[in-house]
């Protein structure tokens, strides 16, 4: 077992896009919004502290991938998660770009965003590069889904050498039984799960301290 260490922790959040999180998204994830919180707290505490935090967005398109046959939104006509398409959602205002992460966790300058055609953040992207540059060597992970780009971005991690924490109460699915059985085989084998509480307590950040960073004011 190991140790949150905070000059080597940084937080990756998966797939907190508005065609997975918004109301009425092709692929919606009713449960990710109810997550936002608990994320917005450990991006407010990882920026306070210089920590590096890195983003992953799943794309698909504009020519067909295997993605397709697994989730056939993602063709023509609806374009689920294809790059430049914009749509309307049910809980905001006016069109965002579907592959866009949410306002509500929206990155800053600087802060890596990393597309990714396929469920594991590490497939065939720079991530590995992008943390080892940071210092890294222990990833937090949040984000969505729990089952699938989540769990297997976390295997990704653990295969690349990485210490790997998944945030129980920062991750969503919409199968909570798949949610449970996933977190439980990841602390089996791959990592640890901890909560929001934990990471912050670990790290050395009062969870209750409300700190946010200059941005988020």
């Amino acid at each position: 077992m190991f140790d949150l260490s905070p000059g080597s922790t940084a937080l990756v959040i998966v797939d907190m896009q508005n065609d997975f999180v918004r109301d009425g998204a092709p692929l919606e994830v009713p449960d990710a919004r109810a997550t936002i919180p608990a994320q917005r707290r450990l991006l407010d505490a990882f920026r306070a502290a210089g920590r590096a935090v890195v983003f992953t967005k799943f794309v698909a398109g504009p020519e067909r991938t295997l993605m397709w046959s697994w989730s056939p939104v993602c063709a023509p006509p609806t374009c689920c998660c294809w790059p430049g398409f914009v749509r309307s959602y049910g809980d905001v205002q006016g069109e965002l770009e579907c592959t866009a992460v949410i306002d509500e966790l929206a990155p800053l300058a600087g802060e890596p965003q990393l597309e990714k055609y396929g469920y594991n953040g590490f497939h065939r992207t720079s991530l590995t590069d992008v943390l080892r540059a940071r210092g890294a060597d222990t990833v937090v992970i949040t984000g969505t889904v729990t089952q699938i780009c989540v769990e297997d971005t976390a295997r990704g991690a653990f295969h690349e050498g990485f210490q790997t924490v998944v945030v129980a109460d920062a991750v969503s699915s919409f199968d909570p039984e798949l949610h449970d059985a996933t977190l439980r085989n990841i602390e089996m084998k791959f990592g640890r799960v901890l909560t929001t509480d934990d990471v912050l307590t670990e790290l050395g950040n009062c969870g209750q301290s409300g700190a946010r960073s200059p941005q988020s004011r």
